[in-house]
């Protein structure tokens, strides 16, 4: 019994290092992607390769970001547990790990779906890994940098179902581009005092009383507004989609509003849950819009 319990917990390790909520996330996104370039959905199989080669490449690649942030893992109490610092895992196994993962993902998805949805993938990797998680130790930038790979599956999506990046794969970036900035430094406000100890260059570290953090969440959720309704404007979406990404987008902006006048790790998080249900409620409105 015991040994069957190492087992599970070496399973659930490795399912761990894949980072499953970020890896649902890119699922969400890359979904959306496909839908919006097909105008629905015209090969599931298609798209099941899509999602399972973005998969594979996507946990691949997290697996990786663990990999090198083993020893800051450690100093963190969110990430003392995980795999590689608890020691459940070998640094080496889940370097392996990684890095097949992000080959088979990106094998299927050239031979399976395209050449640029394979290349796309392998290209969200490479910068997650190897640019954006060294330079979390040098700059607080590293927040506006993760934010290109993590804007990528969308335009991966499309490319999988049309086998070209138009404009409205460069709406579908931007707009997950700008999601991402009040998510992660409403979570790197949360979390300043772990990414202190860990050594990481977040805004909200290296200036706390958190002025700067705000302007950006702001200047981010500001630009949101316009961006977000381009769908409509270029005429991808009709009306219900700009009634409610209106309103969607609105209710995002004003989950900031408590961080102006008290700068607390609950108002921060009012701002985490708004970005976790946005893009879920974005895709049920384009589903509605597209329905009608």
């Amino acid at each position: 019994m015991k040994q069957d319990k190492s087992k599970a917990a070496i399973i659930q390790g490795y399912v761990d290092l894949t980072k499953p909520s970020i890896l649902v996330m890119v699922l969400i996104t890359t979904l959306l992607g496909y839908y919006l370039g097909n105008d629905g959905i015209s090969s599931w199989l298609n798209l099941f390769w899509t999602l399972l080669g973005t998969g594979l490449s996507a946990g691949g690649a997290g697996a990786l970001n663990q990999y090198l942030e083993r020893e800051q893992d450690k100093r963190m109490e969110r990430t003392r547990n995980r795999p590689l610092p608890s020691g459940l895992i070998q640094p080496l196994d889940a370097l392996l790990f990684g890095l097949i993962l992000v080959l088979i993902g990106s094998i299927l998805l050239v031979w399976k779906v395209n050449l640029l949805t394979g290349f796309l993938s392998l290209m969200t990797a490479f910068l997650y890994v190897l640019i954006y998680t060294p330079m979390k130790k040098l700059t607080w930038l590293n927040t506006s940098m993760g934010s290109i790979p993590g804007a990528l599956p969308p335009m991966g999506g499309w490319t999988a179902a049309t086998g070209s990046i138009d404009s409205g794969a460069w709406i579908l970036f931007a707009i997950l581009y700008l999601w991402q900035h009040p998510h992660f430094f409403a979570i790197a406000w949360m979390c300043k005092n772990d990414y202190k100890k860990a050594g990481f260059k977040m805004l909200p570290v290296i200036e706390p009383n958190g002025s700067r953090t705000i302007r950006q969440i702001f200047w981010h959720l500001s630009l949101m507004i316009p961006v977000s309704l381009l769908p409509f404007i270029s005429g991808m979406m009709g009306t219900v989609y700009l009634a409610g990404a209106s309103l969607l987008t609105l209710g995002y902006f004003c989950s900031a509003i408590p961080m102006l006048r008290l700068k607390s790790k609950e108002n921060a998080s009012k701002i985490l849950k708004a970005s976790v249900f946005y893009l879920p409620l974005l895709f049920v409105i384009i589903i509605i819009d597209k329905g009608i």
